[in-house]
């Protein structure tokens, strides 16, 4: 039955709700990931989308989100800071331009980026679309229809904006904004022209059932590009205490999100330290994309390292022109 689905998914079939989706929990762990693995050669081919953030504006964030070390309900190590300066931002994109980096974003805490900051951030992506050969992406938070338009008009073509979870849990994991929120957010990206990178977190006391339905979410608001994201607890937040989810379960939920969004790019985001070989199995698991560089929120990878990994495995890390 499997090798049959994958043929039917790899020929135009797409799994919804309606379809019995078990096979995706009592299959054999590394049968699933092999067929997830196959379903990304034939409709992703071997490239690797290499992505890289900086964080713009740090801490003091006025969300509650309980995972979150920036939150201002939280009391962490992490540094606050205002939005970074124009020169700093553009350095650093020259710099994972030059290491062959895909694509960059400014990632900044917050509710919303608006006023100064919103407008000094439009003059560093202005600067970095006309200096530095790289697609930007860009992540703050729950902007207007105005702001998107503004941001593709200086170049930025994707836009970040995690669902996080399931519509059933995300009241679990945060309160001071809702699931539909994000999916108006999601909608008015689009609607402005751009991409949408989004995804979510795993590890958070959610069900099976909920990484599934984040996953058909974003099928259904066809995503292009989904950061898989993994808990680490951080001291300080109401999450610290959880347990870290082991390797087969992370590539379980890999090859998951492949089988119900067959073309998009999953990425590795963070939690990649949690698996052997910086996530090495997750690429022949369904993962075709990850976030590299030496910046998370909270760890980063390394990029020489990492495209030295993916060309040993004949992953084609070139850009794409």
């Amino acid at each position: 039955m499997l090798h049959k689905l994958t043929n039917d998914i790899i020929n135009g079939k797409r799994l919804n709700a309606t379809d019995d989706l078990s096979f995706l929990l009592t299959e054999e762990l590394e049968d699933l990931c092999d067929a997830a693995n196959k379903i990304r050669i034939k409709l992703c081919g071997s490239h690797i989308d290499l992505c890289t953030i900086i964080n713009g504006r740090s801490g003091k964030c006025s969300e509650n989100c309980k995972f979150c070390a920036q939150s201002g309900y939280h009391h962490t190590a992490v540094s606050s800071y205002s939005f970074l300066d124009e020169a700093t931002i553009v350095a650093d994109c020259h710099a994972n331009a030059d290491d062959g980096v895909h694509r960059y974003s400014i990632v900044t805490a917050g509710r919303t980026l608006t006023g100064k900051p919103f407008e000094a951030a439009l003059k560093a992506y202005a600067r970095m679309h006309k200096e530095c050969a790289i697609d930007l992406c860009a992540s703050h938070g729950l902007l207007d229809e105005n702001s998107f338009k503004a941001l593709k008009s200086c170049g930025v073509k994707m836009y970040h904006a995690n669902i996080e979870t399931s519509r059933r849990f995300f009241p679990n994991i945060c309160t001071t904004h809702t699931f539909d929120d994000k999916i108006k957010c999601i909608k008015m990206a689009q609607g402005a022209g751009l991409h949408v990178c989004s995804g979510g977190i795993i590890g958070m006391g959610e069900t099976w059932a909920d990484r599934i339905d984040m996953a058909l979410t974003l099928a259904a608001l066809h995503i292009n590009s989904i950061p898989i994201n993994v808990l680490i607890p951080i001291q300080g937040t109401v999450l610290e205490n959880l347990d870290q989810l082991s390797e087969d379960e992370i590539l379980r939920t890999i090859a998951i999100f492949r089988f119900l969004n067959p073309s998009a790019d999953i990425r590795l985001a963070a939690g990649r330290t949690l698996m052997i070989d910086s996530g090495k199995r997750a690429f022949l698991s369904g993962a075709n994309a990850t976030i590299t560089g030496n910046m998370l929120t909270t760890t980063g990878c390394n990029t020489a390292q990492d495209k030295a990994m993916l060309t040993s495995m004949g992953l084609d890390i070139q850009r794409r022109r």
